[in-house]
């Protein structure tokens, strides 16, 4: 597991998020293991939201010929 998320597709990500969600919710870790996996968990979640930000940005810039309007984003 690396921090870093950069070609993480949103799937992929929603998966590990639900995987490490389920983890926690074991209750069968280490303290020390457990704030480690909510900290992945955390940046997963504001991935994903990301992601979804960037994707309904790109639904809106649809013209009425279906055409996608180039939407620069810089985070």
């Amino acid at each position: 597991m690396t921090d870093d998320l950069t070609g993480l597709t949103f799937e992929d990500a929603l998966l590990e998020l639900e995987q490490t969600v389920a983890q926690l919710e074991s209750g069968n870790l280490t303290l020390e293991t457990s704030l480690g996996l909510f900290e992945r968990g955390r940046k997963l979640a504001v991935y994903c939201g990301r992601l979804l930000d960037e994707a309904q940005l790109r639904v809106e810039q649809l013209t009425e010929d279906g055409e996608i309007i180039p939407v620069n984003l810089t985070h």
